[in-house]
């Protein structure tokens, strides 16, 4: 008996030694074949690679800014998605209400992705030396003169009056500027403009009759009529500028802007935001949802439910990207190269400005 299990015992050992000399008498060529393959293999973990494409990239919190208006409107179902534990990527998301409260953050890093100004980003691509990309475009015109009386009629009414504004230096500015010297007037002569920091500081000083005639965009709009009966929306900015344009350009407002640092290091986390940003604003626009959609922007201090669920519809809220992005920001932006270089950064941006996805 002792016998007949010493002679297993060493069969055993016998298997397991030949065994790891096999392993260890691997030709160098095969080892190498081996390891390149182990090498090449996606990883889970941004150090090890990036994420197989049907899944979020796992370790990566993208860093998302947007200004308080229908850029961040057109975020909150993602932005509460995120805060339930039921978004497929991870993020941080902080709310600003000037453009330039943002613009700096992109610059050093602070922020990976930003809803800003059409025009801002064009200025931060130039200003960064190419290291800013437009991925999206989230807002066309939301622009509206709004009035305390029945005096303004059309573009040549303008003459003689004073328009308090806020975006000096960015999108609402230019805008104006083109439509105003495009019915023969010159800011600044035939009409004075007077700029405000925010959006809601410029609609409470129009609801308090401080100020007679502004250029507010949605849903700041509708805000400032719930609180003054006395105003009334004079003209649509986005007309004035497709009656001047024809057809040329249309008036683009917002748009989502992306670090290329970031765009190359995390691809498959950019697509996945890309989705998820896409899908809020589908929802966001849906009839269907506006309630809920507006609960959500007055859960995030934007506006009052109440006020955004009847601003929605005006907010023209969309999320384009690819070819058709591009066709309607070149136009925006050569119209702008056009009126004053300074509204693009002193040039035009390269192809490279165009992001394209993976």
């Amino acid at each position: 008996m002792k016998r007949k299990l010493l002679g297993l015992l060493l069969a055993g050992l016998t298997i397991f030694s030949l065994a790891g000399c096999q392993k260890q008498e691997q030709p160098p060529q095969e080892q190498d074949q081996v390891q390149s393959q182990d090498q090449d293999k996606p990883q889970d973990s941004p150090e090890g690679g990036q994420a197989p494409a049907d899944q979020p990239e796992e370790g990566v919190t993208v860093r998302v800014a947007a200004l308080k208006g229908p850029t961040a409107m057109g975020m909150v179902k993602w932005m509460e998605d995120a805060a339930q534990g039921q978004s497929q990527g991870s993020y941080e998301f902080t709310l600003a209400g000037a453009p330039d409260e943002i613009s700096g953050g992109i610059v050093t890093g602070e922020y990976d992705v930003a809803a800003v100004p059409a025009n801002l980003a064009a200025v931060l691509y130039n200003k960064t030396k190419g290291q800013v990309r437009l991925a999206a475009l989230n807002t066309l015109g939301v622009l509206y003169l709004v009035e305390s009386g029945d005096q303004i009629q059309s573009a040549e009414d303008l003459r003689g009056r004073t328009i308090y504004a806020t975006g000096k230096g960015s999108t609402p500015e230019y805008a104006l500027n083109y439509v105003l010297t495009q019915n023969g007037l010159t800011p600044g002569q035939d009409v004075q403009v007077e700029y405000k920091t925010e959006h809601a500081e410029l609609a409470a000083l129009l609801a308090s009759g401080q100020a007679d005639l502004a250029l507010l965009p949605q849903p700041f709009v509708t805000s400032a009529l719930a609180q003054n009966e006395s105003l009334r929306v004079a003209l649509d900015l986005t007309e004035l500028w497709d009656q001047a344009a024809q057809g040329k350009s249309a008036l683009t407002m917002g748009c989502l802007i992306v670090r290329q640092e970031f765009a190359q290091q995390h691809p498959q986390a950019l697509e996945t935001l890309m989705e998820e940003y896409g899908a809020s604003a589908a929802y966001v626009t849906d009839e269907a949802n506006l309630e809920q959609a507006a609960a959500l922007i007055e859960k995030n201090d934007i506006v009052k439910a109440a006020v955004a669920q009847k601003a929605l519809p005006q907010c023209n809220i969309v999320f384009i990207t690819g070819e058709e992005m591009r066709a309607k920001a070149e136009g925006f932006y050569q119209v702008l190269m056009e009126a004053d270089p300074a509204a693009v950064g002193g040039q035009l941006p390269g192809d490279e400005f165009y992001y394209q996805g993976q």
